[in-house]
């Protein structure tokens, strides 16, 4: 599997260079924005993209990679912010990771990031039963779900809302299919990771929130999805039912 690696800190980048290279990743890695997104980098499987670059910001870099193709995208940085991870997720990062971690957390995000945008061909896969992916796909395709004013379509993995469409990434469309399956239900925290992550999944669930959020911001109500504290999250439709939570 071929990774772009957009660092400009060679006491970061050399070193999970190696750490990447002993999983059997070919990394090509780069120092600037304008490096990352020229027209003579080979088109890569996944970027990893620092955010804190020399020339120009990294969201600038993931905003013109997400126009251009819907290649994964995985931030690692410093800025361990909130706010700086959802705007990164609802710019079309797949995931963020804050500096410092390990490079085993690295490569089980990676993982689980390709298994999750359908970019498996470099991966091995399991011989004795098909991917979720996989034996959604070969189910039969049902009409696009109703709740309210929002559609989901799984088939063509579009959400409208009002008849408007909205633009999720592909963990956050795969976030609020789940949800969607049981709506009303409360799903755990543990439950969504193994479900939409991965059930190998290393390192705090922070990304969850961070996803959460964004999809709220992108429904224009926070009550489209309630936190049931200490538990998890649910879907509903806001309006229909008083929550017995806040939406927080």
């Amino acid at each position: 599997m071929r990774l772009l690696l957009i660092e400009d800190d060679d006491r970061i980048a050399e070193p999970l260079t190696e750490g990447l290279g002993r999983y059997g990743f070919t990394v090509e890695r780069v120092r600037t924005g304008t490096a990352g997104l020229a027209d003579t980098v080979q088109a890569p499987d996944l970027v990893l993209l620092d955010l804190g670059l020399p020339d120009m910001d990294g969201l600038d870099v993931c905003r013109t990679l997400r126009a251009r193709s819907a290649i994964p995208i995985i931030m690692i940085t410093a800025r361990g912010e909130e706010a700086d991870r959802v705007v990164g997720l609802e710019l079309g990062a797949d995931d963020y990771l804050a500096k410092p971690f390990g490079v085993r957390e690295l490569v089980a995000r990676i993982r689980a990031v390709t298994r999750r945008t359908g970019a498996q061909q470099a991966l091995p896969q399991p011989a004795h039963a098909p991917a979720p992916e996989e034996a959604r796909a070969a189910a039969p395709t049902a009409a696009a779900q109703r709740l309210g004013p929002l559609e989901i379509d799984r088939r063509t993995r579009q959400v409208r809302l009002e008849a408007r469409e909205i633009a999720l990434s592909p963990r956050e469309f795969d976030l609020l299919a789940y949800l969607a399956d049981d709506p009303g239900a409360v799903h755990s925290r543990q439950q969504i990771m193994d479900s939409v992550w991965d059930p190998h999944f290393f390192g705090p669930t922070k990304t969850l929130d961070a996803h959460v959020a964004a999809l709220r911001r992108k429904l224009g109500d926070p009550a489209w999805i309630i936190t049931a504290r200490g538990v998890g999250f649910r879907l509903t439709v806001p309006g229909e039912a008083e929550p017995a939570e806040g939406a927080s």
